[in-house]
């Protein structure tokens, strides 16, 4: 399995070239460690690293305008790689992707941020569009 914890420059820089006059989704899908992996070599565990991001980010996160649109527990990749399992599976709402750049770009989040990457094992992070619910597969 590749680890993907956090976005190149380039993918970066894509994403903020996207439309930016609307909301947007992002969907989340992430595997945790059993132990997180701080720099400093604190203890804790993947769930407990990840927990302590969300408490310290989630005041930034509904400053700019986000909020929880969907949250899942996932429970088996019915097709996919079988080692790509996920524990957390959410998607997050911003009211545009200016409002997600603030969010990371926030001094306080990139002092948070350590907690998810000593938390995540890998993850999936993708910018989407909402459509209308019933607009069917295309």
């Amino acid at each position: 399995m590749t680890n993907f914890v956090d976005p190149t420059r380039e993918q970066f820089g894509a994403f903020m070239k996207a439309p930016d006059n609307e909301p947007i989704h992002m969907l989340n899908l992430i595997k945790l460690r059993d132990e997180a992996a701080y720099p400093d070599g604190r203890k804790a565990t993947g769930k407990d690293a990840y927990e302590t991001y969300g408490k310290e980010t989630g005041p930034i996160f509904e400053r700019v305008g986000g909020e929880i649109a969907y949250s899942w527990d996932p429970i088996i990749n019915l097709i996919g790689p079988t080692d790509e399992g996920w524990d957390i599976a959410f998607v997050a709402q911003y009211p545009n992707a200016a409002a997600f750049a603030e969010m990371v770009k926030d001094p306080d989040y990139q002092k948070a941020v350590v907690h998810r990457q000593a938390a995540v094992l890998t993850s999936r992070l993708v910018r989407m569009h909402p459509r209308d619910p019933g607009a069917g597969f295309g």
